[in-house]
């Protein structure tokens, strides 16, 4: 196992050794479970079928809601109506 030495201030090492104690792990663990937590949320999903690609459509269409949607001329207008809101008009 490797051995790895870092230097923090001494707040963020107060404030990570008692999060630690709070879940009942040493600290060299929990810095352990964040950083493999951060890894894994930088991780791509990849789909393991195309079942799984076909959910993943079905539940970004549900989110969508129903209706249509405003067609391009009606979306630069509030593009325009909203920059208008920022100018100062002078």
């Amino acid at each position: 196992m490797a051995r790895v030495q870092l230097v923090l201030p001494d707040e963020d090492r107060d404030r990570f050794v008692h999060a630690a104690r709070r879940e009942g792990v040493s600290l060299s663990e929990w810095l352990r479970s964040a950083a493999r937590e951060r890894i894994e949320r930088q991780t791509r999903h990849r789909f393991a079928n195309p079942h799984e690609v076909d959910e993943f459509f079905a539940a970004c269409d549900r989110a969508e809601g129903t209706g249509n949607e405003p067609d391009w001329d009606t979306h630069l207008a509030v593009i325009e109506k909203s920059r208008g809101r920022a100018n100062s008009g002078t």
